[in-house]
């Protein structure tokens, strides 16, 4: 297959590009930089990324510590983000069914997308019956066979299809539990499509069960997985399968506000 390259815009603006790539060094894993840090992570003089900063900082898409000397995200990036979920036609037909399934078993409840080859959790409703956090808040990207989600949406992606991206990003173990060798995950892959939904047990996360099945829309393709994460040690095998049936149905829900043609 023949990759085009991506044309450069006739009006085509330097500067706004290297504010842009200012704003994206910034990630869930890395909050806050100094001058110097933005200034080897974008290749630029530290004079030229003062002045796009200060600007940045001007109109609150970045804030500066002047005690720590560091940069981070501002609210203005915050207040445009909240606009785009506000439109997102996928999350606001989940979200009644999100509040309901998480009424109704008072577990963590996640939606989750695939997207550029790696699985992002578009919404979230945390747990009412214990303290514990799961490190995946809403915006935060995975590995594409990353637990509950990643493996259940890559099992409705065609084979050549995840070939390329086990190429692109290779298994690899995240607990003792991962599978590491592609042949035993496409056959995980075949088995999840067949039955309509997957429980991870504990390969992304020790001690902790998910349980998801996918989300389609009008075309009946999978566009979003729904999931529910919890302490594997606080359910039986009869509050696992309540967890499941209960997965499954609002799913499918889900897929009917999408226009979906299955049952």
């Amino acid at each position: 297959m023949i990759v085009m390259s991506k044309p450069k815009a006739v009006f085509y603006n330097r500067s706004l590009e290297r504010a842009l790539q200012m704003l994206t060094a910034f990630s869930f894993d890395v909050r806050e930089l100094t001058l110097r840090e933005l200034s080897e992570s974008l290749h630029l003089p530290k004079a030229t990324v003062y002045r796009l900063a200060s600007t940045l900082t001007d109109y609150d898409f970045l804030r500066y510590d002047e005690k720590l000397k560091k940069y981070s995200l501002g609210l203005q990036l915050f207040e445009l983000g909240s606009i785009v979920f506000a439109s997102f036609s996928l999350r606001k037909a989940a979200s009644p069914h999100l509040d309901q399934l998480h009424s109704r078993l008072g577990k963590t409840i996640f939606l989750g997308i695939f997207q550029a080859d790696e699985v992002i959790y578009i919404d979230k409703r945390e747990s009412v019956l214990n303290p514990i956090r799961f490190a995946s808040e809403v915006g935060r990207r995975r590995p594409p066979y990353f637990g509950m989600f990643g493996q259940i949406l890559m099992a409705f992606l065609s084979d050549e299809e995840v070939d390329r991206i086990l190429k692109k990003d290779p298994l690899k173990p995240i607990t003792k539990k991962s599978i590491t060798e592609k042949g035993k995950f496409k056959e995980r892959l075949r088995e999840i499509r067949e039955q309509g939904f997957f429980i991870d047990r504990e390969e992304a996360i020790d001690g902790i069960t998910g349980i998801s099945a996918p989300v389609r829309d009008y075309t009946g393709n999978v566009v979003a997985a729904l999931g529910v994460s919890f302490i594997s040690s606080s359910e039986d095998s009869q509050g696992a399968l309540k967890i499941r049936k209960a997965v499954c149905e609002t799913a499918k829900r889900i897929s009917r506000n999408l226009g979906s043609p299955q049952e």
